[in-house]
C-alpha cells in the first residue's frame, strides 16, 4: 500500500519531497541557537531593572518570549519548506498587495502603534497584540514579486511601436535600452519606499531597494541602470541629508560622534565602543559583559553584537560573523543550482537582504556607516521579526528540496 501510494504521487509533490539543504539547515539552526543564549546573556539585567508592564522586573522575559517565537518560527520554517516553492510565484502579486495595504496602515491613528511619533510598527491584530514592522513583509513581497515575472524575462517578446511617428520611435529607442521593462518595477519601488521612507524609516528602505536590485540584476538588467540608479541613490540621500531631520542627525553623529554631547547624541555609539574595546581578543567570557548594565542602551536590540564582542571576544566574534558568511554562500550555492531562474532569483534576493542586514547592524556598531536601526538577524530581540527570518529561510529550505541530482555516468 505505501508503494502505490508514493507511485500515485503527482511529479509536483515528489519534487516537492525531496531532501532540503542540510548544511544550510544546520547553519540557521546554529545561529538561532547561539543568538537565543547571547540575546539572554544581553538582556536579562535590562528586563531585571525594568518595573513597567509587561517586563515587571521578570529577568527572563526577553528569552522566553523569543524562544516562544522561535519555536512558532521554526514550525512554520518547517511547514514552508514542505510547501513547492512554484506556489510562491502566483502569491507574490498577492504578499505584494497586502504589504502595500499594510504600509498605508501605518499612517491611519488608531489602528497604528507609533513609537516617539515614528509610523513604522502595527500590532498583529491591528489594536491588540505584539508589534510588527510591514516593511519586513514588503522587503520580501517585493523580492517575490520581481523574482516571478524577471523569471520570464527571456521567453518575453521584445515590443515593437510604428516607425512612422515620433513617438512610436521614441518608444522602440527606451525599449532597446530596457527603459520600457523598468518602468512597471520602478513604480512598485516609488510606492513601497515612498511608504517606507515617510514613516520615517529609511533603513527599511534601504533593505527594499538592496533586495530589489539584487534580483534585478542577476536576472540581466544592463548594469549601466545600476550605475545610474546609484547615482540617483547618493542624490537622494544627499536631499534627505539636507531636508530630513533624523537622518541628517545620524550622519552627522556618524562623522564626528566624539564632538557631540554623549548624552544627546553619541552616547550609544561611546558606550558599543567601550563595550568592544573592553572585550579583548578572548572576551570578558559568556555573561560578564558590564556595559549591559545600565551603559549600552537597548543591549539586547540593535547593539547587541557589541555584547557579542564584549564577552566572547574578536575570536568568538568572528567565528559568528564566519557562520553568517557559511551560511550567505551556501544560500547563494543553493541559488546556482536551483531548478528554475524562479528559484534562482528568490533565493539571491533573500540571501542578499540577510546579507545587507548583517552588513549594516555590525557596520553601526563598529562604526564604519551611520546608525541604521536595523537589528541583528537570529540574535536582536524581536518576535516576529525573528518569524519572518525562518520563514524566508524555509522559502530557501523549500526551493534546495528540488536542486536536481547530479548526473551518474
Amino acid at each position: 500500500m505505501a508503494r502505490k501510494a508514493k507511485r500515485d504521487l503527482t511529479m509536483e509533490e515528489q519534487l516537492a519531497r525531496g531532501p532540503l539543504d542540510l548544511p544550510f539547515l544546520m547553519l540557521v539552526l546554529l545561529l538561532l541557537g547561539i543568538g537565543l543564549v547571547m540575546l539572554f546573556s544581553a538582556s536579562y539585567y535590562t528586563a531585571f531593572r525594568d518595573s513597567k508592564p509587561p517586563v515587571n522586573n521578570n529577568p527572563y522575559f526577553y528569552i522566553t518570549r523569543q524562544a516562544l517565537f522561535a519555536g512558532a518560527g521554526l514550525a512554520g520554517m518547517y511547514v514552508v519548506s514542505r510547501i513547492n516553492y512554484q506556489r510562491f510565484r502566483w502569491m507574490a502579486p498577492l504578499a505584494l498587495a497586502v504589504s502595500i495595504v499594510l504600509l498605508m496602515i501605518c499612517y491611519i491613528p488608531g489602528l497604528n502603534a507609533p513609537i516617539n511619533d515614528v509610523r513604522r510598527w502595527l500590532k498583529v491584530l491591528l489594536v491588540a497584540g505584539p508589534t510588527y514592522q510591514p516593511s519586513e513583509i514588503a522587503k520580501v513581497a517585493v523580492v517575490l514579486f520581481f523574482a516571478a515575472r524577471l523569471c520570464k524575462r527571456d521567453t518575453e517578446k521584445q515590443l515593437r511601436f510604428t516607425r512612422r511617428t515620433g513617438t512610436g520611435r521614441a518608444l522602440n529607442w527606451l525599449e532597446k535600452i530596457g527603459f520600457l521593462e523598468l518602468v512597471p518595477y520602478g513604480m512598485v519601488l516609488v510606492v513601497v519606499l515612498g511608504l517606507i521612507v515617510f514613516e520615517p524609516h529609511v533603513s527599511g528602505a534601504m533593505l527594499v531597494a538592496v533586495g530589489a536590485a539584487a534580483v534585478l540584476l542577476v536576472s540581466g538588467i544592463s548594469l549601466w541602470w545600476f550605475t545610474g540608479l546609484g547615482g540617483a541613490a547618493a542624490g537622494l540621500l544627499f536631499v534627505l541629508y539636507h531636508t530630513v531631520g533624523y537622518v541628517n542627525r545620524k550622519i552627522t553623529i556618524w562623522l564626528d560622534p566624539w564632538s557631540v554631547d554623549p548624552q544627546d547624541g553619541g552616547y550609544q555609539f561611546r558606550q558599543g565602543i567601550y563595550s568592544i574595546a573592553s572585550g579583548g581578543l578572548l572576551g570578558r567570557g559568556l555573561g560578564e559583559s558590564n556595559q549591559k548594565y545600565g551603559f549600552v542602551p537597548e543591549p539586547e536590540n540593535d547593539m547587541i553584537f557589541s555584547i557579542v564582542v564584549e564577552e566572547l571576544g574578536l575570536i568568538g566574534a568572528f567565528m559568528i560573523l564566519l557562520l553568517f558568511a557559511l551560511l550567505i554562500l551556501r544560500g547563494y550555492w543553493i541559488a546556482l543550482h536551483a531548478r528554475d531562474k524562479f528559484g534562482m532569483l528568490t533565493v539571491v534576493g533573500i540571501i542578499t537582504l540577510l546579507a545587507a542586514q548583517v552588513f549594516f547592524n555590525v557596520g553601526v556598531v563598529t562604526g564604519l556607516i551611520p546608525n541604521t536601526g536595523i537589528p541583528l538577524p537570529f540574535f536582536s530581540y524581536g518576535g516576529t521579526a525573528l518569524m519572518i527570518h525562518l520563514a524566508e529561510m524555509g522559502v530557501i529550505l523549500s526551493i534546495s528540496r528540488q536542486i536536481p541530482a547530479p548526473r551518474k555516468d
